[in-house]
């Protein structure tokens, strides 16, 4: 059952007006931001530590906070998951999907830049993956959530000239 969060009255499942106050809800998408860093035909990744998709492959990107952009967002999940500085490039898209969170299964706005480190060394958290390695375009293994199946096997990766400063 859901409740009103302005007054508190019982409603159903979003969408919903509320009849007590009129204050209507909407399930609306959570928005993301993630970077791709592409190397020689690879890219990199990162196997989730924790659920939803424990284990799965994953790329650098998280939730975004309150009002920041999904750009801004995408550079700080990679400064925070692998303690680098990145650049970010070419727009490679953006896609609905899912994600399984307490027990919901929420909407997500996934958007996807190509991106290049620019300073830093590569050190996973440990709270973020299990494991890194650089892993072939031309044949993704399934990945945590279907929207990065997507923006891997679209040709604007593919065709990818962005490489890794070193």
């Amino acid at each position: 059952m859901r409740f009103c969060p302005r007054c508190g009255a019982q409603t159903g499942d979003l969408p919903a007006v509320c009849a007590a106050c009129g204050y209507a809800a909407y399930l609306n998408p959570r928005p993301t931001g993630t970077v791709i860093i592409v190397r020689d035909g690879r890219f990199l990744a990162m196997k989730r530590a924790r659920e939803p998709r424990a284990g799965f492959w994953d790329l650098p990107g998280g939730f975004c906070d309150g009002f920041e952009h999904p750009a801004d967002a995408a550079v700080r999940e990679a400064r925070e998951e692998l303690g680098v500085t990145v650049e970010l490039g070419e727009f490679a898209g953006m896609f609905v999907g899912t994600y399984e969170f307490q027990g919901e299964r929420l909407p997500v706005l996934d958007c996807f830049w190509l991106a290049t480190i620019t300073a830093g060394e590569i050190a996973l958290d440990p709270d973020e993956g299990s494991e890194l390695t650089w892993l072939p375009l031309s044949d993704p293994p399934e990945m945590a959530f279907s929207t990065m199946d997507r923006v891997l096997r679209g040709s604007i990766i593919r065709n990818s000239s962005v490489r890794l400063v070193s």
